[in-house]
């Protein structure tokens, strides 16, 4: 309600002989009942100020545009400039863009600053009446300020620049005394969104020196293994996450009953029978059940039943006594409790009950000092439950932070989903390279450093985005490019020999580099002879008389083509190595045909589900894709004998592959994973 005011105010204050909009907006600010309006604190008061001096400079002038990058990644992790609420640095500045008129809006229709044009967005959603009084108030229609304005690094002395989007705030934090927590379920390998959370906290804990503790929830004996245990923590190292110790929620479990034996004696907890499908109706109609209030004594009775494992007590759950009429449905008494007789992976057959995730989570967190929970934003509802949770169990406040859940096109990432796929043998495990696991996309080909750079480049946006894979692989691409060595295959079906008639008589070896701009790739040895393989593709286009370019030896003249009903059999031509690279069409990639060629297996993979975004109320089964995997045979130079499993290589002309079975005999094929550059290719 405030800015409704300001425009107003701004009359009032000039009347009174108080002018400029400097200090009008800061005695506006300090009048405010709004506490953010003018920072929290003195720091923030002092970057107030520096935005007020500063905005009408920096977004004027030709440098403009640098103003907007500098902005754009200042932004890319923040909702507003000072803080974590609207204060008057967000007015001028949103006010001066506006105030450039068609220079903001044909860089804003551009979409060129992203993480800018959403805070202007956001903002103006959420004040734009009010904001447009403002602006013609103190800015007029042309914006401004037409002073010179020192360099960009000059203007804001207090800020960091920060164009990476790396550096984002913990609210409350302090150096040395934050503890964060990574804590996945051990029902299922670490996927590309648990990546995200790992590494925002990793980022945490290593910005503040405090702990990280990675803690497996493992609360759900049905879904869980040893196997997930230990492919999770390699997964973690993998990422480059380091952590302070390693904690299970089933080291709890003893604390974890006592707790929720204290909640029923309490009256803050009960035992329900009410069947599973009635009890999500209630909650949903805001019904209470007839077990509500029971008393105490009928409710440990019951608690007994369930902690024996009857056949009573598998009929029950325990239900925190919260609010059935309340608005937010996670506070409609929520399970805290289950009955489940399957061995767990770790304690066996000990116990017969299970604390829920929303029960054992709070309780956890706080003895185990965590100071910031970060939650992806899906659990934003069940934010008020978990801070409830805590106050009735009488433990300390745990801050919760969020950050968006990552998704990404054509991909599931429900561990239920990932789970069928490798049930049903639609790919080999969790370690398929069409998966979207950690090691998946690694089997893939994709660097760990590329993944890293992907995730904080997001940063904590509470944004909800539909990523793209594009995007992450295009940063792989320029990091394995420089480095990667070249070799040269040729697709066996249908390949053509072409006879060099003044080619060698005898094959002779040059030693090549493997990599022309990058002497750390090392050497290879290249046959040159008077008999070469191409692949069909080239000779179907290569016309009688035509000169071409052989890569990486020089110039031929096709004299003939022999071909059988139709299909080319054979070439025959001559060396011209004198003529100009520069003037042929076709630069082609040969192989000699020599005894020591490789046999390769050149796979391709496409997307397991055929659909961009799939709807909530749509199945992911209904959108299969028919075709996931391609595999083409091919020909190989003798210098991929040596491809370690593992290394990344380009083929020339074809691109990047990833070596997932090296050379073992010459009987069997070395297996290269194509890897994908960033630019879409059409479906297999």
């Amino acid at each position: 309600g405030i800015l409704s005011c300001v425009s107003k105010s701004i009359m009032i204050l000039c009347r009174n002989f108080i002018h400029g909009v400097n200090t009008i907006l800061r005695y506006i600010a300090r009048a405010a009942s709004v506490s953010s309006f003018y920072g929290q604190d003195d720091i923030q008061a002092a970057q107030i100020d520096q935005w007020l001096e500063y905005a009408p400079l920096i977004l004027s002038g030709s440098e403009f545009e640098a103003a907007c990058s500098f902005l754009d990644g200042y932004l890319a992790t923040r909702t507003f400039l000072v803080g974590y609420g609207l204060s008057i640095a967000d007015i001028v500045v949103w006010s001066n863009l506006t105030g450039t008129g068609q220079r903001w809006e044909s860089l804003r229709r551009s979409k060129k600053y992203q993480s800018l044009v959403r805070w202007f967005n956001s903002v103006a959603a959420g004040y734009g009446d009010a904001l447009d009084e403002v602006t013609s108030a103190y800015v007029g229609k042309r914006g401004i300020g037409k002073s010179p304005a020192p360099s960009l690094k000059e203007k804001m002395p207090g800020l960091k620049e920060n164009t990476s989007g790396h550096e984002i705030d913990l609210p409350g934090a302090k150096v040395g005394e934050v503890c964060v927590r990574f804590a996945p379920e051990p029902s299922g390998y670490l996927h590309i969104g648990h990546a995200k959370a790992a590494l925002l906290n990793k980022y945490f804990a290593e910005r503040y020196k405090g702990r990280l503790i990675v803690r497996f929830d493992d609360t759900n004996p049905s879904k869980e293994s040893n196997e997930f245990v230990e492919n999770v923590l390699k997964d973690i190292e993998t990422l480059g996450v380091k952590y302070d110790v390693v904690t299970y929620t089933s080291d709890y479990f003893p604390k974890l009953m006592e707790m929720a034996e204290s909640l029923i004696k309490q009256g803050k907890a009960y035992i329900d029978d009410t069947p599973k499908e009635q009890m999500r109706s209630e909650r949903m109609d805001g019904v209470e059940s007839k077990r509500r209030n029971s008393t105490v004594e009928e409710n440990l009775s019951l608690w007994k039943e369930m902690v024996n494992g009857t056949r009573r007590g598998t009929q029950c759950c325990v239900r925190g006594k919260l609010d059935m009429q309340d608005p937010n449905k996670s506070l409609r008494d929520p399970v805290y409790y289950r009955c489940n007789p399957d061995p767990h992976h770790r304690v066996g057959s000990k116990y017969k009950v299970y604390p829920t995730y929303d029960f054992a989570c709070p309780f956890v967190d706080a003895l185990e000092g965590v100071t910031h929970a970060l939650r992806s934003s899906e659990y934003h509802d069940r934010n008020a439950q978990y801070y409830r949770i805590l106050q009735d169990m009488g433990l300390r406040r745990v801050e919760i932070y969020e950050f968006s859940r990552l998704n990404m096109v054509y991909t599931v990432l429900s561990k239920r989903k990932l789970l069928w796929f490798v049930q049903n043998k639609m790919v080999e495990d969790w370690t398929d390279a069409r998966f979207p696991t950690v090691q998946g996309i690694v089997r893939r080909g994709l660097k760990i450093e590329a993944l890293i750079q992907f995730i904080l480049e997001q940063g904590a946006s509470k944004n909800l985005n539909l990523m793209e894979w594009d995007k992450l692989w295009t940063i792989n691409k320029k990091i394995v490019d420089p480095i990667c060595g070249r070799h040269t295959a040729v697709l066996k079906e249908k390949c053509v020999l072409l006879t060099l008639a003044n080619g060698p008589e005898e094959p002779f070896v040059r030693i090549l580099p493997r990599h022309k701009k990058y002497e750390g790739a090392g050497k290879k040895a290249t046959t040159f002879a008077n008999r070469i393989w191409l692949e069909y593709a080239d000779a179907s286009v290569i016309s009688v008389g035509e000169e071409v370019t052989l890569m990486d030896w020089g110039n031929a003249i096709i004299r003939e083509i022999k071909t059988d009903n139709g299909t080319i059999t054979q070439l025959v031509g001559e060396l011209h190595l004198e003529g100009s690279v520069k003037m042929t069409k076709l630069k082609l990639t040969w192989l000699s045909d020599i005894e020591d060629l490789v046999s390769l297996s050149l796979v391709d993979f496409d997307y397991l589900i055929n659909k961009k975004k799939l709807e909530e109320d749509e199945d992911f089964l209904d959108n299969l894709n028919p075709c996931t995997r391609r595999e083409a045979l091919a020909l190989g130079d003798p210098n991929m004998r040596n491809v370690k499993k593992g290394e990344v290589i380009q083929l020339e002309r074809k691109g990047y592959y990833r070596c997932d079975v090296p050379f073992v005999r010459s009987s069997k094929p070395i297996v290269l994973f194509a890897i994908p550059d960033g630019r879409q290719k059409s479906t297999l």
